[in-house]
């Protein structure tokens, strides 16, 4: 068994997944008002939603609040896809490296998730693929209103 997995999945997104994208690269501090799984996003170092910046989430996941420190190493705009590494936060105590890329086009939106467990006993990030798939949701909805 490997220690090192990915984890994608897309979605169909009536509001097109430029929209989508829009929402995490522009204006991602309003996701916590639209999604009740965010209650948190905090920007700790460089300007909104470029590379090199650092940000925190508080999210939940199965009931329980963690936490999310993340840095932008990319942001495609042709491609409409940012690269989110993980630096901190809850999944670090379960994985020794994580990545989230989020991309988008045309009525798609999908949400890949790469990482290495710290052991084989670790489980899948499942759960979390699942939040990330519920708040594209809640966005969708919220930009088809």
């Amino acid at each position: 068994m490997g220690l090192k997995g990915k984890l994608i999945a897309s979605q169909e997104v009536k509001c097109g997944g430029h929209s989508v994208h829009d929402m995490f690269h522009t204006n991602t501090h309003h996701i916590r008002n639209i999604s009740p799984l965010i209650n948190h996003f905090e920007i700790h170092e460089g300007k909104i939603l470029k590379v090199g910046e650092v940000v925190s989430w508080k999210y939940i996941e199965d009931g329980k609040e963690k936490i999310l420190k993340e840095v932008i190493e990319a942001i495609d705009h042709h491609d409409k896809s940012i690269t989110w590494k993980v630096i901190g936060g809850d999944v670090l105590e379960l994985y020794n490296s994580f990545t989230i890329i989020t991309s988008n086009e045309h009525e798609w939106t999908t949400s890949t998730l790469v990482y290495e467990k710290k052991n084989e006993d670790t489980a899948e990030p499942l759960a979390l693929l699942g939040v990330f798939l519920d708040v594209i949701k809640h966005l969708e909805d919220h930009l088809l209103k």
